[in-house]
């Protein structure tokens, strides 16, 4: 077998979300079909055209030591929080490296563990607040700490530092695809060889007066202020734009082989990604689904996946009017048939888009949606667009095939950036 054909496994997960605080309180939101979409009570807020956001359920400072969290950008917080979970799931202790109590071995060599964490927007509050505070105190009270904090490539980094990644710290930037391609090219850096561990996923931290008034104007938010929890609607006629959202979610993949040979828990296979670009428009998506469904169709030729395996469907679906719609076209032109058998779930309606964390929170769900063999519900689909010809799963979670099943999730951003991510159980 060559390096090229090694099979990759997911063995760790973790988030914080609006949902909840780790993976275990987010999974039972999501299936119980709860909203994590609120009125933003700042005083910041009374005078945006958009007053609501899916804010985390569990703030940083409950987590992390303050010393540690005056250090980070929130993004970077969410990040680590996430990632702290998700490398405790997989079973390690410690940094790579270091051997536990116990042992003769180290768990992982850092010399071939990376990281692989997105964010689509960066250190945006740090930026803003630290402009303001330029403008208001003056240049010596600008913190020392603001480079570093407001870095893109901040959540991956100190990640990596956290756990002593060697073999590479990444940080693909594809708006609001980014968490799903951070996945993708560490699911690459295992099957290429350069590495046998990937801490991966999304992080984002937008909830700022700025990208809040920027995406209004732009007509991309729903302006539902007096009904909040019902704000996101993917499918629905009633439809009208995307509620902001916060957290991150984190994989650790790992090699099967370097899996087995520690005796690691697997929760399913990582098969691995289509990706393409629309070149249509900055902001709009191109509304055939064309560039979707090449992601899909390359996605499906680079894998042994077969389309009669797909039984679900963690989709985009942002509750935009062209987008929701598009990403169908696109699914019922690469599946035919077989989309009729895919549960297809929205998780959005709940958590709200999180941007360049979307993809990383999403993996997690479908995770765990192959892992308990549910789909979990989309809320908010009252008047179903008949547009949709797909099986949208709604309001109530639904139980999937036995047997091996795969599923999908996916993901799209500004710039016309398409991720198309597989999991398959094994």
């Amino acid at each position: 077998m060559s390096a090229n054909d090694r099979t990759v496994v997911v063995t760790g997960i973790g988030a914080t979300t609006p949902l909840g605080g780790d993976s275990a309180s987010t999974w039972e939101g999501l299936t119980a079909g709860r909203s994590g979409v609120g009125v933003l009570e700042q005083d910041w807020a009374a005078e945006l055209p958009v007053r609501i956001a899916a804010t985390v359920a569990v703030e940083p400072g409950e987590v992390l030591p303050r010393p540690l969290a005056r250090r980070l950008d929130r993004s970077a917080q969410f990040a680590l929080i996430a990632a702290r979970e998700a490398w405790a799931d997989a079973g390690f202790e410690g940094k790579a490296g270091e051997v536990a109590e116990g042992s003769s071995d180290a768990a992982v060599d850092p010399t071939r563990l990376g990281t692989v964490i997105a964010s689509g927007i960066g250190g945006v509050t740090t930026l803003l607040d630290q402009y303001d505070v330029l403008r208001e105190k003056g240049a010596r009270r600008v913190s020392p700490h603001t480079v570093p904090m407001l870095m893109p490539n901040s959540p991956s980094a100190n990640v990596g530092l956290e756990v002593n990644a060697q073999a590479g710290v990444h940080t693909p930037v594809s708006a609001c695809a980014s968490g799903a391609e951070a996945i993708g090219y560490a699911v690459e850096m295992i099957r290429s060889g350069r590495a046998d561990v990937v801490v991966a996923g999304g992080t984002e931290a937008a909830v700022h007066p700025l990208p809040i008034a920027a995406f209004a104007n732009m007509m991309a938010m729903s302006k539902n202020n007096d009904e909040p929890q019902k704000a996101s609607r993917p499918y629905d006629t009633g439809r009208n734009g995307f509620v902001l959202g916060e957290g991150a979610g984190v994989v650790v993949l790992e090699s099967a082989e370097h899996a087995s040979r520690r005796g690691a828990r697997v929760y399913c296979e990582a098969l691995g990604q289509g990706l393409s670009a629309d070149s249509h428009h900055i902001a709009q998506p191109e509304p055939s689904g064309r560039g979707i469904a090449a992601a899909l169709v390359s996605l499906l030729e680079g894998t042994d996946l077969k389309p009669e395996q797909v039984v679900h469907l963690n989709a985009h679906a942002t509750s935009t009017p062209q987008g929701d719609i598009a990403e169908i076209k696109a699914l019922r032109k690469v599946l035919g048939e077989d989309l009729d058998h895919v549960a297809v779930s929205a998780t959005k309606s709940m958590t709200g888009h999180l941007l360049g964390g979307a993809g990383g929170i999403e993996t997690v769900a479908t995770v765990l949606a192959l892992k308990h063999r549910i789909a979990p519900p989309t809320i908010n689909v009252v008047d179903l667009d008949p547009e949709v010809d797909a099986d949208i799963v709604r309001d109530e979670p639904r139980e999937l095939p036995s047997g091996t099943i795969a599923a999908l999730n996916n993901s799209f951003g500004f710039g016309g950036h398409n991720v198309v991510l597989a999991f398959r159980t094994v």
